[in-house]
């Protein structure tokens, strides 16, 4: 659901509305708008960042299964109720993606309020702020707060220009602290970090960024060219690999290039964000590459466009490491 929402937000795919055209939400249901601080607390409505809780929760329903890939690295799987939609489960094997092929899955397309509110949870937590209200038939923060049933999501996009994953560590504390289980999310949080650092160490010491596109799509004559703006997660991922997003100066998450800016940018790497679409990695990067507005970059010359999943690229994940990694490795390749 969320990642076929976004499509047009990203990448640039005819047929797609954005979240203030297609949610179903009243005006006195809709949430705020991202970055507006109407709670009072440094968050914006539409993204609680805490949860308010009695007691911990008994009962939680995911929106996502990288939401509940959280829950469970911090022993708390038992928690879980259902998970509202499959998304980004293809994403974990192992382990993990046993545990979460084991949850029950609220619905088999697009998560909505009644399946959500039907599960009866204490809380509903997500990796993303567009999971609230957003869409058609998400739940708003007010309408479970009516059927008494608290929410948090991870919130992604920084105030400012995002140069790290430090929304990831802050949604692992504010879960550890929900569920009093600190000292789980504190390794956690610690064990990300060293594989981060790892990954990093020679980022700081290039003269120069390696400037970085990210596409969810081929762009296409006459229209624009969206991609991740400066304060998208995308842009801290891309910072920490040792890249330079090229349309960090855009504040906010979204950003949309033309072509000349595109290629006056000259991108050596291209993430070819994958998950907006039944369209495999393999085929989306071919179809960047056959792009008439890319073939005098530096990345398609050079058959450097890697494909990368949404999931851990766009919004806080436990794989976060991973995205660090494949793009810190094509970055290297390219520097």
């Amino acid at each position: 659901m969320l990642a076929a929402a976004l499509t047009f937000l990203v990448g640039g795919l005819s047929g797609c509305a954005s979240p203030s055209s297609t949610s179903s939400a009243s005006a006195s249901d809709r949430p705020g708008k991202a970055g507006d601080d109407s709670t009072g607390d440094g968050t914006s409505a539409a993204c609680p960042a805490t949860a308010d809780v009695a007691e911990v929760p008994k009962r939680v329903v995911t929106l996502d299964a990288g939401a509940a890939a959280f829950l469970i690295a911090l022993g708390l799987g038992d928690r879980i109720v259902g998970t509202a939609g499959p998304e980004f489960k293809d994403d974990f094997s192992g382990a993990m993606r046993k545990e979460l092929d084991a949850l029950p899955v609220l619905s088999g397309k697009v998560a909505n309020k009644e399946s959500v509110i039907a599960a009866k949870p204490d809380l509903v937590t997500g990796i993303s702020r567009y999971e609230l209200g957003s869409f058609d038939g998400t739940p708003t923060q007010k309408q479970l707060k009516e059927n008494g049933i608290a929410a948090m999501v991870a919130c992604d996009t920084a105030k400012g220009r995002s140069t790290n994953i430090d929304a990831t560590y802050r949604y692992i504390t504010h879960l550890a602290e929900v569920f009093h289980v600190q000292d789980k999310g504190k390794a956690l949080i610690a064990d990300m970090k060293r594989e981060v650092a790892d990954l990093t160490a020679s980022a700081g010491k290039r003269a120069d960024a390696v400037p970085v596109l990210s596409l969810s799509a081929a762009p296409a004559g006459g229209a624009g060219i969206n991609t991740s703006g400066g304060s998208s997660h995308a842009n801290g991922v891309i910072t920490l690999a040792g890249g330079r997003n090229v349309a960090a100066s855009t504040p906010g998450d979204f950003a949309t290039l033309s072509a000349e800016e595109a290629s006056r940018s000259n991108p050596k790497v291209i993430l070819a964000v994958t998950g907006f679409s039944r369209q495999s990695g393999r085929r989306l990067v071919d179809a960047i590459k056959a792009s008439p507005l890319l073939a005098d970059t530096d990345a398609v010359k050079n058959d450097r466009v890697v494909a990368i999943p949404q999931s851990i690229l766009l919004s806080p994940s436990v794989l976060g490491a991973r995205a660090v990694r494949t793009v810190a490795e094509a970055v290297e390749d390219a520097s």
